[in-house]
């Protein structure tokens, strides 16, 4: 079964959409099975990838309202071995249509259900503010990565974010949690990126991506070619903390099956024995 992660933050220009194309694009690499849903009525993340947003003929629009399954509207990108569910403008109408729904948030995470056995990975790219379309892909996805500026302004807007994950968690979808914040376009002459880089790993522990993405001229670059920036310069700066960055991913989630391994074999030999001794006692 994938793994459902939102890529989010309400703050534009913070390279959420880079981060969305870049890491599908470096965990299929890695010979991982991933779909890259994009959430944008901007679609950036389908342009980046590749595909013309205007000539879609199915989209995540069609898909949410109803009109088309995820099946049918996902477009293969055989060039960079990953999958796509597009968006281009029409997504805003989505919205609208949603609006007197029922269930309307969970439209995306019941969409999604059946392709879900696919793929290893799902990354969806949200737009940059905190409405139903974004609602939807923190109800669909098992965890959220925060792409952040080391700025002060990133900062503040952090708290309504993790807020609003937190009321997700609590009334729609218990199993979001935060899966990590990411440091973007860093600059390491800054002494203001550098505080503020510590101060969200002295805050946030763990949770803070160990890859850094630096500000880069070829990731900057890569989605004017409509590609992904291992196919447009694999040995720039931004390429390998892409491919960094989808080894920490994978390397976390290897870790966290292994500590939920034991508890699992646990139970099941605590099962067999008391089956044993019920047995015995007949």
């Amino acid at each position: 079964m994938a793994r459902t992660i939102a890529i989010t933050n309400q703050k534009g220009g913070v390279g959420k959409t880079t981060t969305a194309v870049n890491l599908a694009a470096s965990l299929a690499a890695t010979n991982r099975r991933v779909l890259l849903i994009d959430m944008d009525p901007q679609g950036n993340a389908t342009t980046g990838s590749g595909i013309d947003k205007n000539d879609v003929s199915l989209s995540a629009y069609h898909v949410l309202v109803g009109e088309s399954s995820a099946a049918e509207a996902v477009i293969p990108v055989a060039d960079y071995q990953f999958d796509v569910l597009a968006a281009n403008g029409d997504l805003t109408a989505a919205e609208v249509k949603l609006m007197d729904k029922l269930a309307r948030e969970q439209k995306l995470h019941k969409a999604m259900e059946p392709i879900q056995p696919h793929y290893d990975y799902i990354l969806i790219d949200c737009p940059p503010s905190l409405n139903l379309l974004t609602l939807n892909a923190l109800v669909a996805a098992d965890g959220v990565m925060i792409p952040m500026q080391c700025e002060y302004y990133a900062l503040e807007g952090l708290s309504a974010l993790i807020s609003t994950i937190e009321d997700v968690r609590h009334s729609v979808n218990p199993r979001l949690t935060i899966e990590g914040l990411l440091r973007t376009m860093y600059d390491g002459r800054s002494n203001l990126g550098n505080d503020v880089s510590q101060q969200l790993v002295r805050h946030f522990g763990d949770k803070v991506y160990r890859t850094i993405v630096p500000r880069n001229i070829r990731l900057a670059e890569a989605p004017s070619h409509g590609m992904p920036v291992i196919y447009h310069d694999k040995t720039s700066r931004g390429a390998l903390a892409y491919l960094a960055l989808a080894g920490e991913i994978i390397r976390r989630d290897a870790l966290k099956r292994k500590l939920e391994a034991p508890a699992t074999h646990s139970h099941d030999a605590t099962t067999n024995n008391n089956e044993t001794e019920t047995s015995n006692g007949h």
